[in-house]
Order: C-alpha cells, then structure tokens, then sequence
C-alpha cells in the first residue's frame, strides 16, 4: 500500500464559524485571520494505492459553480485535484473508488463536473461510496444545513449508477466511533462514524506500515480544533462533538494514531497526547514521514 497526499486547493471561511463560540483573540494565536476575519483552509484529499485499487477520499469543492458561488468561499493557490493527481502520477479515469466522508459542498464537490449543460461523474471509473444514514439526511436536509448540501452536488451521484452504500453496524451509529467497522473496498481500510458535525460523518480509517491513520475529516478540521471545546459553528450538535472527541482522543493517544487533518492550510498529519490542559498536539509531520 501507497498512500498520497492530494491537496486540492485551499479556501477561506469565516474564522468565527470555524471555531464557534471560542474567542478570536484565542484561536487567531493558531488560524490567523485576514482583514476580512477570514482564516485559510486546506483541502487536503488522501489517495490509497492498494494493488489493483486506486482510492480516492473526498474530492474538494470542485469549480463547475458560478462566479458568485466563488466569491464567498475565496478560493486561492495553484494546487487543485487534477494538478496533484498528476504529480502522484494519476489521472480521474485511474481512481477506482471515491469515499466521501459526507456531503458538504467542500468534501463532495469536485466529485461531479459540469460538461456543456449535463452534470456527470468526474470519475468515470470509480465506484462512490457513502452510507445510507447521511444520505437520507443529505437529500432531505434541515434549514441549517440546506446551503451545504447542493442537489447539484449529490443527486448526479445517484444518477451516475455509481453509488454505493458503505454498511453500518446499527441505525443510528451511537457506538460506532469507538469500533470501526470492516470495509469491503480494501483489506487495512474500515470506517468510523460520527454524528455531532452531520448525520453519519465517516472517517476512513487505514493500517499503514505499523501505524493507524484516521482520516479525521471535519471531526478535527486542523491543529487548531484539537482541545476538545474547539468546534465549528457548522456542527449540527456541538455538544455531541465534544463527546466523540473526548472519547476518540482516548483511544488516538493510546495506540498512538496519526490524524490526518483535511483542512489544516499547513499541517497534514498530527499525533495528540494529554497535559495539564487537556488533549493537545504532540508531534506534526508529513505523510511522507511516516
């Protein structure tokens, strides 16, 4: 197994959502923010290169919207999905399955592109794998959370053909963050689940070179979200978040995970340990390091 970073561009949102109600004279120390109070985001994908099996987690934003749809997410930089594809040695039609944590807008975008006037499958090749918990949340969702999830963004998924359902344990996934459950995809690849940032978020999980890695996702967006109280104000139940970050955060400092962070703008993977203060940042490297 090979895996490899695919940072597929970076973003800016607005630093008071991203951290809640902690505040900004605290978080600016870690995420300093523009003259706009805008912090600047990763979106950092993973691929797994597993035998005949080229794996794709999350896919970005994309940019098949309108000029007024960028203008509130300020995209910047020179990286995107196809660039970095292309460095790894890759291109769309190679990647065999895409997993998509959860729907946002951020996490599912680039999973569907725009040809003339017909929304297709950017992965022409690839099997889409999400659960069927947060799909009926995401096809059917609450006012909050309605202008994250972009009918333009899922329903092409399922009009594809190429979606699939990952299995879970239980309806409604209250223990399944602490026990991943097996994948069918690949052998050293299984899920967690979360539900405090949206309805069965999952969390790819992979056993690599002797090491657990935790595709963390918007459980801990960057560094700066590990001390437990740090959560965004895009959390459907914040205090639900606390609870499966107190009760992950045991089992990550334990066995020594790794949390790969998606949306950190400079730190790719990170281990934690517990102070005097509570659960905080050990060590900070690169996948490339492990």
């Amino acid at each position: 197994m090979t895996l490899h970073t695919i940072n597929t561009g970076y973003f800016k949102l607005d630093g008071g959502a991203m951290f809640g109600v902690v505040p900004k004279s605290i978080w600016q120390k870690q995420n300093p923010a523009d003259e706009n109070n805008l912090c600047s985001l990763a979106m950092r994908s993973l691929l797994i290169e597993d035998g005949g099996k080229l794996i794709l987690i999350d896919t970005g934003i994309g940019n098949k919207q309108d000029a007024k749809f960028f203008s509130y997410y300020y995209l910047f930089g020179d990286d995107s999905l196809d660039s970095n594809l292309a460095k790894a040695g890759f291109k769309k039609e190679d990647i065999t399955d895409v997993i998509l944590t959860h729907l946002h807008l951020d996490h599912c975008g680039g999973a569907i592109i725009r040809e003339n006037d017909k929304l297709v499958s950017a992965f022409s090749n690839a099997t889409y794998w999400s659960n069927e918990t947060h799909w009926l949340w995401a096809i059917n969702p609450n006012l909050r959370e309605k202008a994250s999830f972009l009918k333009e963004n899922i329903l092409p998924l399922e009009a594809s053909g190429q979606l699939k359902m990952v299995a879970t344990k239980n309806t409604d996934l209250k223990d399944e963050l602490l026990a991943s459950a097996p994948s069918s995809i690949i052998n050293n690849l299984s899920f967690r689940f979360s539900n405090g940032h949206t309805k069965a978020m999952m969390l790819p999980q992979i056993e690599y070179k002797g090491r657990t890695i935790v595709y963390v996702a918007d459980l801990v967006p960057t560094a700066g979200h590990v001390p437990v109280p740090y959560v965004t104000g895009y959390d459907m139940f914040p205090l639900l978040t606390m609870e499966e970050k107190l009760s992950f955060y045991k089992e990550a400092i334990d066995n020594d995970y790794i949390l790969y962070l998606e949306h950190d703008p400079i730190n790719e993977c990170i281990t934690l340990q517990q102070t005097e203060k509570g659960v905080r940042v050990k060590d900070i490297f690169k996948l490339e390091d492990i």
